[in-house]
């Protein structure tokens, strides 16, 4: 009899470890842009510090304010994996710490994204490992369950499922299905190196704004020469 609410799946469908490391290095904007803006978590959901994050969903949904699922997502989770928690965005009490993410960083874990809260943010903000949360509180967890491990779960407005693409950076983070990477990668480097280019160009004040009028020209935009009343 299935205990729903209450149960672990044991394995993830893992893309190729090539996909994942196309993407590293590119802007989440970049990605995001191409994606029409899609599979972007919600601004509550801020990065408390840490390197650019990239790597696979590990998903766990938990009790609000409850964190045993989580402790059993950090023995379960392998080398590279993003811990990705629906904690329903409850934030009168922590989920995780120090103790906890510096379990995780040991084990090479790849990042770690709560949309709930966590605690011990001074001691967060000086890992390597890259932690997001939507918010603070010095106000500790349960330890009772229920909750489930690798079933899709929803984080900052987006339903992220196990196996998931990850990349964050400062801005935020984007989430890629594998089946919808395609030419993805391929026009993220390249709409990334664009704005590299464009850089330069103002750099050196070359950079040709003639789009703009063009642009509102196209949208009928009425441009009259006087002041307003």
């Amino acid at each position: 009899m299935s205990n729903i609410g209450f149960r672990i799946y044991t394995q993830i469908n893992r893309p190729a470890i090539d996909i994942i490391k196309g993407f590293r290095g590119i802007p989440v904007a970049n990605i995001s842009d191409l994606m029409n803006r899609s599979g972007v978590l919600d601004s509550r959901i801020q990065k408390i510090g840490g390197r650019k994050l990239i790597g696979l969903a590990f998903t766990v949904r938990t009790r609000a304010g409850d964190n045993l699922m989580l402790h059993k997502a950090l023995q379960m989770a392998e080398p590279g994996d993003v811990i990705v928690v629906d904690g329903a965005g409850e934030l009168s009490q922590a989920i995780t710490g120090e103790i906890m993410m510096a379990t995780a960083a040991q084990k090479g874990i790849a990042g770690v994204i709560i949309d709930g809260a966590v605690r011990d943010v001074e001691a967060l903000r000086q890992m390597e490992m890259p932690i997001y949360a939507a918010g603070v509180t010095p106000a500790g967890p349960y330890k009772d369950g229920p909750g489930e491990i690798n079933v899709p779960v929803s984080v900052g407005g987006v339903v992220i499922r196990p196996g998931d693409i990850i990349v964050g950076d400062g801005d935020g983070v984007v989430v890629i299905r594998p089946d919808d990477v395609g030419d993805l990668i391929e026009k993220a480097q390249a709409k990334h190196k664009g704005e590299r280019d464009i850089m330069k160009n103002i750099r050196e004040g070359k950079r040709d704004y003639s789009w703009i009028d063009k642009e509102l020209a196209n949208k009928n935009c009425e441009m009259i020469d006087g002041a307003s009343e």
